[in-house]
């Protein structure tokens, strides 16, 4: 989120404003201006990515301001705009009595993240983002506005959930929500010195395979006044007592600091807020894993410690997410571009910062990490919205590339939608 793209320049920002109808016309016309005059351009949300962005001579179009939310009668289906936030969607949801299926962090825009694969703590229940679109209005390579669903045009259905930014502009989408009376989690957030980094590693791998159905676990190494473990856990509908009868590997543990409860649904990111701060270097690198590998990890945490202790550098992360993925292994994986749903784990590394000069540093403390991790790998696949933009194609599109490029030659000849990992 905001890493070394975050200081490039482009030429304009074009911002949209009005109602709902003249903003996306007014979308169109600088779609179809910049296509004319041969201006590069990018749509842009949430402005998370972590990926470098070659766009110091073009123009990003603003479309926070195509930000409502609504919903049908019965709260089944929910229309997101594309400038919706993550908090945004949680806020209507929770106003509705329904879940939206959304990431985990609330700056992150929420169809970018869904367009991507969509991973969040929903997914146990409800399956990845792109199993939840049923239709959605894009703008495509020539201005014009077209709603896709996967009767109207099946490839590009398919292709859009997985590649979205290579096709168009997604002014908004109908996605499932879920009408719920009881809107809340049990979470928990397990804070262990660095002297138990490979018993905490093999707990948590020893949750892996037998997470519920609706629980996640997430291992941290950050920062607490020095470098610390955290492990947070997510279940639910749980009670205090279910949720710590489901971690109880990690609570035997016995956390140096503990911190757990019922939370309602609108709270649930509250603990990421400070990966939405701005103005910060950071160089985000990670690989899709199988397993955690305990005999890695005293090396990992060392090089962490080292990199993390640079001045300024303190708040610099290693993270690994780990949800119940059955629901999203129960879809065929040939319904949507998006090709990763056999990884087991994300391993993510975040160099963060704000001093340039250690760019050179950040990065060679990042791909030391990422290449360990993908040591024990038989096949590199790295997840688009946690990309850097140096994995190569096949490992962020994996077998869907071949059908991505040709439809690519279908749907944008000129390629004129060229800004996130470019599938021509």
């Amino acid at each position: 989120m905001w890493p070394l793209r975050q200081m490039l320049q482009p030429r304009h920002v074009l911002p949209i404003h009005f109602d709902n109808i003249i903003r996306i016309n007014i979308l169109m016309m600088q779609v179809k201006y910049c296509a004319g005059k041969n201006i590069p351009f990018f749509a842009q949300n949430g402005g998370s990515g972590w990926a470098a962005l070659n766009l110091t001579n073009g123009i990003i179009i603003d479309i926070l301001p195509l930000n409502k939310v609504t919903f049908n009668t019965d709260k089944t289906q929910a229309t997101i705009g594309g400038g919706v936030s993550v908090a945004e969607a949680m806020a209507a949801g929770a106003a509705a009595g329904a879940f939206i299926l959304t990431g985990n962090c609330d700056c992150v825009g929420a169809l970018g993240a869904y367009l991507g694969g969509g991973y969040g703590n929903l997914m146990g229940a409800y399956g990845f983002g792109v199993d939840n679109i049923i239709s959605f209005n894009l703008v495509n390579a020539e201005g014009e506005l077209k709603t896709v669903t996967e009767a109207s045009d099946p490839d590009l259905f398919w292709a859009v959930r997985g590649a979205g930014p290579n096709f168009g502009i997604v002014t908004s989408a109908v996605i499932k929500s879920y009408p719920d009376s009881n809107l809340t989690a049990w979470s928990t957030a397990l804070v262990f010195p660095g002297e138990q980094i490979t018993d905490v590693v093999k707990a948590v791998e020893a949750l892996r395979p037998n997470l519920k159905p609706s629980q996640n676990v997430f291992l941290y190494l950050t920062n607490n006044n020095g470098p610390v473990i955290l492990v947070t856990g997510f279940l639910l509908h749980a009670t205090v007592e279910e949720g710590k009868a489901a971690f109880a590997g990690l609570y035997a543990l016995n956390p140096v600091f503990e911190n757990s409860g019922v939370l309602p649904y609108a709270q649930w990111n509250a603990g990421a807020a400070s990966f939405c701060l701005r103005e910060q270097r950071k160089p985000g690198h990670s690989v899709g894993i199988s397993q955690l590998h305990p005999e890695q990890w005293q090396e990992i945490w060392d090089r962490y410690v080292e990199f993390r202790n640079k001045p300024g550098a303190e708040n610099s992360v290693v993270i690994i997410e780990i949800y119940n993925l059955a629901k999203g292994r129960s879809i065929p994986s040939s319904t949507a571009s998006w090709p990763h749903r056999d990884v087991n784990a994300q391993a993510i590394v975040i160099p963060w910062y704000t001093d340039a000069s250690l760019d050179n540093d950040a990065i060679a403390f990042a791909q030391k990490v990422r290449n360990i991790w993908k040591s024990t790998e038989t096949k590199s696949t790295t997840y688009i919205n946690f990309a850097q933009g140096d994995e190569g194609l096949e490992a962020i599109y994996g077998d869907s590339l071949p059908r991505l490029q040709t439809l690519k030659r279908k749907y944008d000849p000129e390629n004129r939608f060229n800004q996130w990992f470019n599938i021509q």
